[in-house]
């Protein structure tokens, strides 16, 4: 009887946590963990596990995590953590076990020695040959901890013979690492020459929409390897916290955008979530990448994303932005089979469709996006992105397309200003071309163009500035109709 309800009271608490994770509450996401009691954690040599609804990878599977205890008998990780940037490290699985420990006993000492928290993504991409591990701690913390992971590999590969070598191997968001390498690779070649080691970077064709981490590889004996990512994390935490500051330069530009309700910057690091769960976020609008465009529309940097954003384009007024695109760009946009716009589609949570050609020798064709301003964001800049990735632009020539929004015929003056002026201060403001046509008849909704020409940040500025005026006229008209007496009905 006993042993039944423990078993029972163990499946309920699996139930509770399964409901309970993820569950949003004023744009805050849960995240609960069953920690089992020493008992039980003991029983038959059963490692404790840690069931996670959402994991911080964005698979939606089941992760461990260690850290140190606290006075409560519940994890109590160092203070600073939320503004540190998490170490994340991938290992060969078959060390796992051997880094966890009977009983979880290395792994909690692991974490016990550097103050530490430790998640291993065992569960996440079964079959792989290499597994996760993210480590969250103080610089010294993560450092620490890493040598130490190392060390048991090394001593686990001499002792099994399996394999000759085990690299250190840190994954960083594609969005990073074009600083870490440096101009013409002078930041990696003196990480190398500094600490007397061979590294390598994955190469650009190895990310997916859904995965924007690159592999760096350090070769190397345990210290060199050691003394090399300390190097390799320096960089890649001075450019994540130039891209923080950026982003707090770029907030007050784009009125209308959730850039929070996007998950931006949460602890975790997390790559681009599964087809499965509508769910994004955004690293910050700091330099644009050379490859995919502004690494905050390239998916999750250090972030778990909210489970608010859903919500949010459930509910937020619908845009249409008619973005315009070289027409040779139209198959790489749609992808074999259409399945690359679907899952833009998927991961901005918009509509996109490609207009069909007026003329076959157009040279640009129109595609049009709905959706709330974050899946606007999200897809315009997957959108630049895509198009730099795939060669439509030179290395040193930045992304430039055209947009089209429309406004009601009331606001184009508004847009346009006394003389011009608010037009030629939003060009100012933005760097984007900013175009009200003066001679266009309203469509049947009382609405006429605004074209926006720009690369994207300076586009999406522009596109906010001038929703924002279209919003204020809304506003006036609704207080003036207001103020405004009806008629009173004449008596029968």
């Amino acid at each position: 009887v006993f042993l039944i309800t423990k078993i029972t009271e163990h499946l309920n608490a699996i139930k509770a946590v399964e409901k309970l994770t993820g569950h949003s509450f004023e744009n805050h996401s849960f995240s609960v963990s069953y920690i089992l009691d020493e008992e039980a954690g003991r029983d038959g040599g059963v490692r404790p596990q840690v069931p996670r609804g959402a994991s911080k990878m964005g698979t939606g599977s089941r992760e461990q995590e260690f850290g140190q205890p606290g006075a409560m008998g519940g994890p109590q990780w160092p203070r600073h953590r939320q503004q540190e940037v998490p170490l994340r490290i991938l290992v060969p699985t078959q060390f796992v076990g051997a880094i966890i420990g009977k009983e979880g006993l290395t792994i909690k000492n692991i974490t016990k020695q550097t103050q530490s928290k430790v998640d291993i993504h065992r569960k996440e991409n079964a079959g792989a040959t290499e597994k996760a591990i993210t480590i969250h701690s103080s610089k010294e913390g993560c450092s620490q901890a890493c040598r130490m992971i190392l060390e048991i590999m090394e001593k686990e590969a001499n002792d099994t013979k399996i394999v000759e070598e085990v690299p250190l191997k840190i994954l960083a968001h594609n969005s990073l690492v074009g600083r870490l390498i440096g101009k013409e690779g002078r930041n990696l070649k003196k990480i190398e020459q500094d600490t007397g080691t061979k590294i390598t970077i994955s190469s650009l064709q190895d990310l997916t929409i859904y995965n924007q981490e690159r592999t760096i590889t350090v070769r190397g004996v345990v210290e060199e390897c050691c003394n090399a990512e300390v190097e390799i994390m320096k960089k890649l935490r001075e450019a994540h916290e130039n891209d923080v500051a950026s982003l707090n330069q770029q907030t007050n530009m784009m009125p209308g955008l959730n850039l929070s309700a996007l998950g931006i910057f949460s602890s975790g690091l997390s790559v681009l979530p599964p087809a499965s769960g509508l769910h994004g976020s955004l690293s910050a609008p700091a330099n644009y990448s050379p490859l995919l465009g502004p690494p905050s529309v390239l998916g999750g940097l250090y972030g778990v994303p909210s489970s608010g954003a859903l919500s949010l384009q459930q509910t937020a007024e619908q845009e249409v932005v008619y973005l315009f695109i070289p027409t040779p760009a139209v198959g790489a946009l749609i992808g074999k089979k259409g399945q690359h716009i679907k899952e833009l589609a998927h991961y901005a949570g918009a509509s996109i469709k490609i207009a069909a050609a007026d003329n076959p020798d157009d040279p640009e064709r129109m595609v049009i996006i709905t959706g709330p301003p974050e899946a606007q964001f999200k897809a315009q800049g997957r959108i630049y992105g895509k198009l730099k990735e795939e060669n439509f632009f030179t290395a040193k020539e930045e992304v430039k397309l055209g947009a089209h929004i429309k406004v009601p015929s009331t606001a184009a003056g508004r847009v346009i200003g006394k003389g011009g002026k608010t037009v030629n201060e939003l060009q100012n403001l933005t760097s984007a071309e900013v175009i009200v046509p003066r001679d266009q008849t309203p469509d049947e909704n009382d609405e006429v163009f605004v074209k926006i020409i720009g690369h994207f940040f300076a586009s999406q500025t522009a596109q906010r500035k001038i929703r924002e005026i279209v919003q204020q006229v809304k506003q006036q008209e609704r207080k003036h109709q207001q103020t405004v007496p009806t008629p009173s009905q004449p008596s029968k």
